[in-house]
């Protein structure tokens, strides 16, 4: 068998191989529900000439 064939099919097994992988992504929903309804707290009980707040987060870090 020369060279070109079973680099040939070397390829296609590799392609074959790869297409079969599936990277999952899990979102947390919950905290980015939590972190909307905070956003939107905050929007509403700003008054008129009012700065935002920073509040700290759970982890301790201002965001």
């Amino acid at each position: 068998m020369s060279a070109f064939p079973r680099v040939a099919v070397l390829g296609a097994v590799m392609a074959t191989a790869s297409a079969c992988v599936t990277i999952n992504i899990y979102f947390p929903a919950a905290a980015a529900e939590k972190a909307a309804d905070r956003i939107i707290e905050d929007v509403w009980q700003l008054g008129e000439g009012e700065t935002p707040t920073i509040r700290p987060q759970p982890d301790g870090e201002a965001k």
